[in-house]
């Protein structure tokens, strides 16, 4: 598996501290940024990690920043990424299971490097489930490409 890691100057430490656990893994990993502490625009690494994702040149990304919810909202702005801010394991899952999520944000200020290990484990591990959720993920398609009526699409809310 291949995965783009970027981070902001707040989740930098974070960043760098993951790179053994990705090693230890097996996955190959391109870290796009920053490479410091010193203060950069999460948006700036949000959108390389994005797009990386998006064209297929990775399988997921990962981003840290302070909180981990600058970096989803910007992420979420590239047409193709279903970007997840999770706080444990079990949500990671579902963002998986469920959304297809394929970049997950972490909170370098709020999160333990041990809990953001557990939380990548169950991202990089749990596969879509497909099935019902795939129409839904396929509405989240739809709106990214302009769709104006999702009400026409084969959907029923109690599935």
């Amino acid at each position: 598996m291949r995965v783009f890691l970027g981070s902001d100057h707040a989740g930098f430490a974070m960043k760098e501290a993951l790179k053994p656990y990705f090693e230890r893994r097996g996955v190959e990993v391109t870290d796009v940024g920053t490479y410091s502490e010193d203060a950069v625009d999460y948006p700036d690494l949000a959108v390389k990690v994005g797009r990386a994702v998006a064209s297929g040149e990775a399988e997921r990304g990962v981003l840290v920043c302070g909180s981990g919810i600058g970096m989803a909202v910007a992420a979420n702005k590239v047409p193709g990424v279903r970007a997840a801010m999770v706080t444990d394991p079990e949500l990671a899952t579902m963002m998986r299971k469920h959304n297809d999520a394929n970049v997950v944000t972490l909170g370098g200020r709020y999160i333990p490097v041990e809990l953001a290990e557990e939380i990548l484990d169950a991202f990089l591990d749990t596969a879509f489930e497909g099935g019902r959720h795939a129409g839904r993920v396929d509405k989240i398609t739809g709106i990214e490409n302009g769709a104006e009526n999702l009400e026409d699409e084969a959907y029923s809310p109690d599935e």
